[in-house]
């Protein structure tokens, strides 16, 4: 109730900054469980799905979100629970399929999950290789895949901006990608990898993004190193004019 209370109540006020468009809603199914796949430009990509799709829509969110103290994070992780959001810890292994068995149960109870293939956002607004969540949850499920493109988005709200710009945003779901239902241990890793190109190839093809067979979360650990090391080298060179000048004076 409190979702349906946030998107209808509060979600005008999205709209009327977002100025989203939203095509293919009959791509939707009425019914049943299925999977909203979609690429990842800013962070209200994850209010956009929401008040364009007709049905409720869970995401994961980042476990930080739900550990917050005091009054801040109490706040924080009752309304990211409110709105169907659940904790997914990002470190990997066990945990993170934790948030996965999580998200199966959603489906098989009949409704829509949510979630961003490429993992996290796009470093410069290219599209990224998408991870195979979503295929395996598709494959032990045997729920469909909204391919679905999100642009604009990121125009109006850069990295590291809190309050998106005024402008116009547009949602794409495309048509459905049926996924027969197969036993864990039956799905190879080549069948998920091949489902999961599938997929990215079809948001690309919806958002006319350049696509780049790397993962996001490399690229920005790369750019970070770059990043680092460019400020130790500006550090050090900083230090050796000080020192030289210390030199000259003395």
């Amino acid at each position: 109730m409190l979702y349906w209370f946030f998107v209808k109540g509060f979600g005008w006020v999205a709209r009327r900054r977002l100025g989203p468009s939203v095509t293919g809603l009959e791509n939707i199914p009425r019914t049943g469980g299925a999977i909203i796949a979609a690429n990842h430009l800013a962070v209200i990509d994850d209010a956009l799905i929401p008040i364009t799709c007709p049905r409720m829509v869970h995401f994961m969110g980042k476990a930080e979100y739900f550990e917050g103290k005091g009054i801040k994070g109490k706040f924080k992780k009752w309304w990211f629970t409110s709105v169907g959001v659940f904790p997914v810890d990002r470190s990997g292994g066990s945990k993170s399929l934790g948030a996965l068995a999580h998200a199966r149960e959603i489906i098989e109870d009949g409704h829509l999950f949510g979630i961003h293939i490429e993992g996290t956002r796009s470093p410069d607004g290219r599209l990224y290789k998408g991870h195979t969540g979503a295929a395996r949850l598709a494959f032990e499920t045997g729920c469909p895949i909204v391919p679905t493109a999100i642009i604009g988005s990121r125009d109006l709200q850069k990295p590291g901006t809190v309050i998106p710009l005024k402008g116009r945003t547009q949602v794409i779901y495309g048509k459905p990608i049926e996924v027969e239902r197969r036993e864990p241990d039956e799905v190879t890793h080549e069948e998920l990898r091949d489902l999961t190109d599938r997929v990215t190839r079809e948001i690309q093809r919806l958002s006319g993004q350049e696509y780049m067979d790397e993962y996001a979360q490399t690229v920005k650990a790369r750019l970070k190193e770059q990043a680092s090391a460019q400020i130790a080298a500006q550090n050090s060179q900083h230090t050796e004019q000080g020192s030289t000048e210390q030199s000259e004076q003395a």
